[in-house]
């Protein structure tokens, strides 16, 4: 495998798992808004929400470490990609749309409390403003399917 887009596909799936294991407990400033999350969820289901959520991307990220400079096999190309996919479908769904496309006005509710003043640069639609910490891990998981077409392609060669 090429050596910069391994080193790219392991610097993004770190920063996935961190984002997921970490936003919603630990204070990043105008990033996130830890009293709301934890106003809009008992402390409970965010901890098992954040371990259901991370959990497929820690072992993603255990088994790229495991081959790391290795060929990966197959399996490890499938995991990641349905992993990844399904996770940027779920941003998609879970903002996205809710945003450009249909109003959802309960979500849009939910994310004021859960995200209301965090830093955001995008103007409000549809009583949601997507927040710039949510938006670097979309961004990030995009690139993530990037670089994993990349190293698909080249495996498959």
């Amino acid at each position: 495998m090429h050596p910069d887009a391994s080193n790219a596909l392991l610097t993004l799936q770190t920063f996935t798992v961190l984002f997921l294991a970490l936003h919603d407990w630990l204070p990043l400033g105008t990033l996130n808004n830890l009293a709301g999350v934890h106003a809009a969820d008992s402390g409970a289901k965010l901890f098992t929400t954040t371990l259901v959520s991370a959990a497929p991307y820690v072992f993603g990220l255990a088994a790229s470490i495991l081959y790391f400079h290795k060929p990966y096999p197959d399996w490890l190309f499938w995991w990641l990609w349905i992993s990844y996919a399904l996770l940027f479908l779920g941003q998609l769904r879970a903002w996205w749309i809710p945003y450009l496309l249909r109003p959802d006005p309960e979500r849009a509710a939910r994310y004021q409390k859960m995200f209301g003043g965090t830093r955001a640069f995008l103007p409000e639609r549809n009583g949601i403003r997507p927040n710039t910490l949510h938006i670097l891990l979309h961004v990030s998981t995009a690139a993530l399917l990037i670089v994993l077409a990349v190293l698909t392609f080249a495996h498959h060669l």
